[in-house]
């Protein structure tokens, strides 16, 4: 008769485990692997649904799955040379003197970005007034980025000196310009608001010295290339606010004439 082998089970749960642990720390990590990868898109698709600035005319949407800050969307180079050049400001609501408003909240008081001026009826009084550009500019943006913003106008402008800056005008209640148009100083480009009903109305005004499109926050610790908006536009007034000018008539003023280089001319034969 022949002898049957002793069957050691121990010693065959040791085998075993010897080769099934590493088999599944592979599938384990290829798992995770493949979850992460899954994750990753996910997280990348909401974050660019949420940043993309839909009421950025002009500027190519990205795909869902791209990830695009709008800190980095600056004015095209023929949108800074389009910009008219300036060297007459007035204030952006109430009389030419801005008489009927008031600034509630100045430049930097409390960390804040702007200038918040209201009509001195106080409340919604100056709900639907008239808001207007306070130099000639090129319509850079126009559009509603956030609640918190509501609808917002950025114009573009030269000064004399050769320096670009911008104006921004928020929580405007309507806007009757589009972008890419060219106001006059003056002109009603839109009125005032109070972001559908999150603050009372007033106008949220700055001036920026960045080519930025980016709307960014109100709110900040350092200026962020803001200056203060009521106090520029007293120094660039550059008359006594007893004297008044009339806003200019007819066309908006005709965008610099540019050439692109094209290279060298070929040589005659």
């Amino acid at each position: 008769m022949k002898k049957i082998p002793y069957f050691d089970v121990q010693q065959h749960l040791k085998e075993w485990h010897r080769l099934a642990l590493p088999l599944f720390v592979i599938i384990a990590a290829v798992i995770l692997v493949l979850f992460l990868m899954a994750r990753t898109k996910d997280q990348a698709k909401r974050l660019g649904d949420e940043m993309v600035p839909a009421a950025r005319l002009g500027l190519i949407l990205i795909k869902p799955e791209a990830v695009f800050d709008p800190a980095f969307a600056l004015a095209s180079p023929i949108e800074m040379v389009k910009a008219p050049t300036v060297d007459h400001f007035d204030y952006p609501m109430g009389s030419r003197l801005g008489a009927l408003t008031y600034n509630a909240q100045p430049f930097f008081t409390n960390r804040h970005l702007g200038d918040d001026l209201n009509g001195i009826g106080g409340q919604n009084s100056d709900l639907g007034d008239p808001v207007f550009a306070i130099t000639d500019g090129l319509v850079l943006y126009a559009g509603w980025p956030s609640n918190g913003w509501g609808n917002v106008i950025i114009l573009q402008h030269e000064l004399v000196n050769g320096q670009l800056v911008q104006t921004f005008y928020a929580h405007l209640d309507t806007m009757n310009v589009p972008v890419g148009s060219l106001v006059r100083r003056g002109q009603e480009i839109g009125t005032v608001g109070n972001a559908n009903g999150r603050y009372l109305a007033h106008l949220h005004l700055e001036i920026r010295r960045d080519p930025t499109i980016d709307v960014g926050a109100g709110y900040a610790d350092s200026k962020l290339g803001r200056i203060a908006g009521e106090l520029a536009i007293m120094k660039w007034r550059t008359r006594p606010d007893d004297a008044l000018v009339s806003a200019p008539e007819g066309a908006p003023p005709e965008p610099k004439s540019f050439q692109l280089d094209s290279g060298p001319a070929a040589s005659p034969q």
